[in-house]
């Protein structure tokens, strides 16, 4: 291969992989290794890793150092933990050495790289933009061993917004991994994502009355009517109203949208309104109950509501 097309197959290849080629590469293109060394002198190729090379300048994306550094890594090798997950935007990784994990046998080392060594199995590897990653479920366990909690909520919560959460890719990922601590650590994080049981509306009331009561806080309206909406809790006197979510309940964009207008219209009225979701009461009882003793403490003494304000309605229960 001479002259024109010698070019063209290079910047064909460096273009498919974010402006770096690997040696063996353009060996089996049919540069000979003495042209390949003419190239690096005349600083054509600019060495980044052994064996792997920038054409033409450093000046390279994250993605052009996140492939160099795969292609350091040699056959096997992926995009791993820090640096995967800032590949699928679920954090930022500022640190200088990029992260990979080869196969267990690779004895070279790699200096500028973080290398962790495993046998991934091909199931939890994936391309993203043509770069060997580890998948998004295996990055969240990797990134499990490597990151302090608060950043590990942190991940999987902006997994979840960029709705690249996958509840049972992860669960797979973890039962792959037995005795990994990553998994023990992933599976207690990702407890919170899972769907809540089909309870109704009347059992989650049911279940939050017992903790106000026992709190030694006054009892509240139940599905009593505030200015002409029925809400889950009221407590007129200090005019406070508590709305108990579900995602069972709530989830639709019409039901979100009424939620809101209906908190904005009694907080024009002078009613504070607090929502407290299913797992916030069956999990955080105490935080429950001592945010509302709070909000009942600091609650307006100002004019009372008017009688119709909070009545039960047709058919409903109260106090």
């Amino acid at each position: 291969m001479r002259g024109q097309s010698a070019k063209h197959s290079v910047a064909e290849l460096a273009d498919a992989q974010h402006g770096v080629v690997g040696r063996w590469q353009l060996v089996e293109l049919g540069h000979s290794t003495s042209t390949i060394d003419r190239w690096l002198a005349a600083e054509r190729l600019v060495i980044l890793h052994r064996g792997v090379y920038a054409v033409g300048h450093r000046r390279l994306r994250p993605e052009g150092h996140w492939m160099a550094a795969v292609l350091a890594g040699g056959a096997g090798a992926s995009l791993s933990h820090r640096a995967a997950g800032s590949a699928w935007n679920v954090r930022t990784d500022h640190r200088a050495q990029c992260e990979i994990t080869v196969v267990r046998a690779f004895g070279r080392k790699l200096p500028g790289l973080h290398v962790h060594r495993s046998r991934l199995d091909p199931v939890d590897v994936t391309t993203l933009d043509g770069i060997p990653i580890t998948t998004l479920a295996r990055t969240l366990l990797d990134l499990a061993e490597v990151l302090p909690l608060e950043q590990r909520v942190a991940a999987i919560d902006r997994a979840e917004k960029l709705r690249l959460f996958d509840l049972r890719a992860i669960d797979a990922t973890i039962a792959r991994s037995p005795g990994r601590l990553g998994a023990r650590r992933l599976q207690r994080a990702v407890e919170q994502y899972r769907p809540e049981p089909a309870f109704t509306r009347s059992w989650l009331e049911d279940h939050t009355l017992p903790l106000i009561a026992d709190a030694g806080l006054a009892r509240p309206h139940v599905n009593s009517l505030v200015h002409g909406y029925e809400v889950d809790l009221a407590w007129p006197e200090q005019r406070l109203v508590v709305e108990l979510d579900s995602r069972t309940h709530h989830h639709t964009t019409r039901a979100f949208e009424q939620d809101r207008r209906r908190d904005a219209d009694l907080t024009a009225r002078g009613y504070r309104v607090i929502r407290f979701t299913h797992r916030q009461v069956t999990s955080e009882p105490r935080w429950v109950t001592t945010t509302l003793a709070a909000a009942l403490q600091a609650a307006s003494t100002g004019p009372q509501p008017t009688a119709d304000a909070a009545r039960p309605p047709p058919g409903g229960r109260d106090a």
